[in-house]
């Protein structure tokens, strides 16, 4: 491969194939590197050190949720229908992740592990998708809290059985939606100004 061919988003790739077939303890750089036919030295011309190329194909991977949860933050409609739309999402996104590819989930699991950083930026990411969909449920009067910066920080913990990694073996247990669909629900409900939180539904 020319060395001008040769791009962050490649090596990444690269990356993610060679951690599916080796496994975290025994993909290397070397690896990386023949897989892409160039030498380590081009693979480290991007990512200085082994940690900083495992950090940046995990930030990679948590990114794809990140985005696809981005979309529904800012689409219009009502705010309450757009938090039951992204809570759905997170949870069906990560279900898909451990369900689809186990051996890879797995692999990134351990990767998490080496990577706090990262993982801290992707919920702080989250978070605050959380918190702009509160803000504008508040303004339109349907959500009612006196800071949405911690009301969206409590409403990801209570849902945190349902996109905790740590949760994943529950994922696939034939009650789980139903589970999912009642704290979404009671989460709504919570949310909403004490004057219509006794209504029925979501």
């Amino acid at each position: 491969m020319p060395p001008e061919s040769l791009t962050p988003e490649r090596i990444l790739e690269a990356t993610e194939e060679v951690l599916r077939r080796y496994g975290p303890a025994k993909a290397t750089v070397v690896d990386v590197a023949r897989a892409l036919g160039v030498s380590h030295g081009s693979v480290y011309r991007h990512f200085r050190t082994k940690t900083a190329l495992r950090e940046a194909v995990t930030a990679r991977w948590l990114d794809r949720t990140s985005q696809q949860l981005s979309g529904i933050v800012t689409e219009e409609g009502p705010a309450a229908e757009r938090l039951d739309r992204w809570l759905t999402a997170l949870f069906e996104a990560k279900r898909h992740k451990a369900g689809d590819d186990p051996e890879l989930f797995a692999t990134y699991m351990a990767l998490i592990g080496e990577s706090g950083g990262v993982v801290d930026r992707h919920v702080t990411d989250l978070e605050s998708q959380l918190t702009r969909i509160i803000e504008d449920g508040v303004g339109e009067g349907t959500f009612q809290t006196p800071s949405p910066a911690v009301t969206a920080r409590a409403v990801f913990d209570a849902t945190g059985r349902f996109h905790d990694p740590c949760y994943a073996a529950e994922w696939s247990r034939p009650e789980i939606t139903a589970d999912f669909e009642a704290v979404r629900d009671l989460v709504l409900r919570g949310l909403r100004p004490a004057s219509t939180g006794q209504t029925d539904g979501p």
